[in-house]
């Protein structure tokens, strides 16, 4: 795809105008546009001085469409939500408009030439991908709010689109990787000044742990989500011998800051996905070998469900609340009894069930369990963060609430991506014998364990700020696995090492 812009640039700097012709365009575009832009501030219109933005994109779309990607990435932190209470419509703004915009280019060029990498096409992954898309399509025609559903399903469409389809063809090239982490991980280095600044002021106090990131996230479990899906990431890159010497330095510094954010996100669900990952890490680490994982789950679920009484009469008596302090904190998990929160996200689960019970095949339509849910709660489980409208949270689930809006296959479609997503990134990291792309997709893999996890407790898929990173490092995976696994002419190239050994 980028190849074929590549061409047209070419042909367009064949058939260029003369040196002295060059001169005198910039001088008549340079006084049109001052002129143009005195006229509009006369008219108190300020944001004629935008236009030059607007061209330089727009030349962008045209000519460069990795540099739009990478643009997305970089945006993606430093973009605000604006919200219209009334239509209960909102949009990222910058990167939306841009993701929308890739997707129309997308769509446009591969219609146009019936172009696309059938290597990509026919991957277990992509296989998954689409097949989800579809079923939240025909969901979305059988909702019972179809336009509430087809804003989901489009919204989905430019978040996958550009950052799986698009993201593909620019990671053909294995330098682009770590521009993919470290855009995204600049801008968020931002975001993470900004909040432990207003951390700082407030007392680093835990009630204001929960809105200091706005506006940038909107929710501190969402902040706390990304911390632990990058976290793993950046430690590859700092134990990863052949990454230079400063750009280590430059990783743990990322670390550091990732870690300090993530404790003061107050984020519990966060604090257990990047222990999940952990886990998985040291798993593979010591090469212990799947039947004695599987082993020890099915022992460890049998233990549970033999002492399920007592466990849950030992749960209800944990009163500790949610708390500044770290060891309070992560006592008030377990509480059942008192914890607003957890009773809520408990309260938001019986009810998506209830409602995958009514309708359990087509479920209420993409994106409506806030608008359905009201009715299936029970005044017993309702606590005093309840609300009828779906202001304070979804369904806290990435599996239940697909299998409330979309039927069984929401959330079966989701499963799948999930499962041929870790099935790659652990076949990469067993077969590759290039000893960087085998850490690349090992921490890319636990990144995304993290968020795996992470979605047992929330959903934030339907948010720019967790869709970009989680859809991008789902197309790194299929990247190594299609381009750079085996590649040993293009390991020559970027320094990468042959090595059967972690």
């Amino acid at each position: 795809m980028f190849e074929d812009f590549n061409k047209v640039i070419g042909e367009i700097r064949h058939n260029s105008l003369s040196e002295k012709a060059k001169l005198y365009l910039v001088y008549f575009t340079s006084g049109l546009f001052i002129v143009l832009n005195s006229f509009l501030i006369y008219k108190e219109f300020f944001w004629g001085a935008v236009i030059p933005a607007f061209i330089i994109i727009a030349l962008f779309f045209i000519f460069a469409l990795d540099k739009v990607l990478l643009l997305i990435v970089f945006l993606t932190p430093l973009s605000i939500n604006l919200l219209d209470k009334e239509l209960n419509i909102g949009i990222s703004l910058p990167a939306e408009p841009l993701m929308f915009g890739l997707l129309v280019i997308f769509v446009i060029k591969v219609l146009f030439d019936f172009k696309y990498d059938r290597q990509v096409l026919h991957h277990p992954v992509t296989i998954a991908i689409i097949f989800n898309l579809i079923w939240i399509f025909l969901t979305s025609v059988t909702s019972q709010i179809p336009l509430v559903s087809f804003k989901f399903f489009l919204s989905r469409l430019w978040f996958v689109v550009p950052m799986f389809f698009v993201a593909l063809m620019l990671l053909k090239n294995y330098r682009n990787i770590n521009k993919l982490f470290w855009y995204y991980a600049i801008a968020l280095a931002i975001v993470i000044i900004y909040t432990t600044y207003r951390h700082y002021i407030n007392g680093f106090a835990e009630k204001t742990g929960t809105w200091v990131m706005k506006p940038f996230y909107n929710d501190h479990t969402a902040y706390g989500a990304v911390m632990a899906l990058f976290i793993p990431v950046f430690v590859g890159l700092i134990i990863n011998p052949v990454q230079k010497g400063w750009a280590r330095i430059a990783a743990l510094f990322m670390v550091a800051m990732m870690v300090m954010a993530l404790i003061l996100s107050f984020s519990r669900a966060a604090w257990i996905s990047l222990a999940v990952g952990t886990f998985v890490f040291a798993i593979a680490l010591f090469k212990i070998r799947l039947r004695w994982v599987a082993l020890t789950g099915i022992l460890l679920f049998g233990i549970l469900y033999t002492f399920k009484f007592e466990i849950f009469d030992y749960l209800a008596k944990n009163k500790q609340d949610s708390s500044a302090n770290f060891v309070e904190h992560v006592q008030s998990i377990a509480n059942i009894s008192s914890d607003a929160s957890n009773l809520e996200r408990i309260n938001r689960w019986q009810s998506a069930i209830r409602m995958f019970n009514e309708k359990p095949i087509l479920g209420w339509g993409p994106g409506t369990y806030q608008f359905a849910y009201a009715p299936f709660q029970q005044s017993k489980e309702r606590t005093i963060i309840s609300t009828n409208f779906g202001d304070v949270g979804n369904a806290h689930s990435e599996y239940i609430g697909p299998m409330a809006e979309s039927g069984i296959l929401g959330m079966i479609t989701f499963v799948l991506i999930m499962l041929t997503t870790l099935y790659t990134g652990f076949k990469v990291y067993r077969q590759s014998q290039l000893r960087e792309v085998r850490l690349l997709s090992l921490s890319v893999t636990i990144g995304l364990i993290t968020y795996f996890a992470h979605g047992v407790l929330n959903n934030f898929l339907d948010t720019d700020k967790l869709s970009i990173p989680f859809w991008g490092f789902i197309a790194v995976l299929v990247a190594l696995d299609l381009y750079h696994k085996d590649h040993l002419k293009q390991a020559k190239d970027t320094g990468l090492k042959p090595s059967a050994n972690f």
